[in-house]
């Protein structure tokens, strides 16, 4: 089991921020995703350990007790346990490099399952200790047009395809779990879980709070005056809309159920509301500014 450079992965330093990391992971993510490389072996490859170099790193816990002991990060208490045991017991237990038990260079399998045997008593006679498998973090990027309706996508996770439902209305930045898709345990451990960040691209003209959007339309100042019929677009269509006359520049609108889907809430959506902003005509004419005096002068 060689020892893998996670900073290396990413193309980072060791001295890396928590924002150039999930940078770096970003950019490689989109690079080597298997969307983008279908069939691609290699890139599938690189897409494996970039993920799991974020999983990593991009945890202040976990990246210090990686930097300590390497890819074997994971049993970090045990490892201190046991040299905090050994040390009552007047022995000593010394790392390798940079405090990783393994070396730098690493221990095979047979090393490896050697190794925890004598140090967690999984010998014969002995209490075999269980570990739960690693937790994998990715992120999924869809666009608000994707989440209008849920739906099902298969994903692929350290090679393994994953076959999940997309709930409609899933907000930016959301995380779920699936249980039992993370990493397989050790000893007969529980495997660990899947969480899945989704970062929603707004690829429409609208703003998103929520299950609500919001819109600035704007209105001619002759259709504001006195009053008419626009077609505004909504995200499932164009509609037509009534304008009272003399409507004032600011003045909402809402649209019932015209807003995004409610998150695990099926048939409800929120709504969309509409802003006028009216818009003064230019490049006057001598008989239109003509014509604005005289209104001007009724007015007085």
């Amino acid at each position: 089991m060689s020892f893998i450079d996670y900073y290396k992965v990413l193309g980072v330093s060791k001295a890396a921020t928590e924002k150039e990391i999930k940078s770096a992971y970003r950019k490689l993510a989109r690079k080597y995703h298997p969307d983008v490389n279908p069939n691609d072996k290699k890139a599938e490859e690189m897409f494996k350990k970039v993920s799991e170099a974020n999983e990593v790193l991009s945890d202040p816990e976990n990246r210090k007790k990686y930097d300590k002991y390497g890819e074997h990060w994971q049993h970090a208490d045990e490892f201190e346990k046991a040299e905090r045991e050994g040390r009552t017991r007047g022995g000593s237990y010394s790392g390798g490099q940079q405090g990783n038990p393994f070396g730098q260079g690493g221990f095979d399998e047979d090393d490896y399952s050697d190794f925890f045997s004598s140090m967690f008593g999984g010998g014969a006679g002995g209490r075999k200790v269980r570990y739960r498998g690693q937790d994998y973090n990715a992120e999924l990027h869809l666009n608000l047009t994707d989440i209008l309706t849920s739906e099902k996508r298969t994903l692929t996770v350290n090679g393994k395809n994953i076959r999940i439902t997309i709930p409609a209305g899933v907000e930016n930045q959301q995380t779920i779990k699936i249980k039992g898709h993370g990493g397989p345990g050790m000893n007969g451990g529980p495997k660990g879980d899947l969480f899945i960040t989704f970062i929603i691209d707004n690829n429409t003209s609208f703003r998103r709070d929520k299950s609500n959007l919001y819109k600035v339309v704007d209105l001619d100042l002759y259709t504001a005056m006195l009053g008419g019929e626009i077609t505004v677009d909504t995200l499932t269509g164009k509609v037509k809309l009534k304008v009272k006359p003399q409507t004032q520049s600011q003045t909402k609108v809402k649209l019932t159920g015209k807003g995004m889907p409610v998150y695990k809430k099926e048939g409800q959506f929120g709504d969309l509301y509409i802003t006028y902003n009216v818009v003064l005509p230019t490049n006057l004419s001598e008989k239109e500014e003509e014509l604005f005096k005289q209104l001007a002068a009724m007015r007085k």
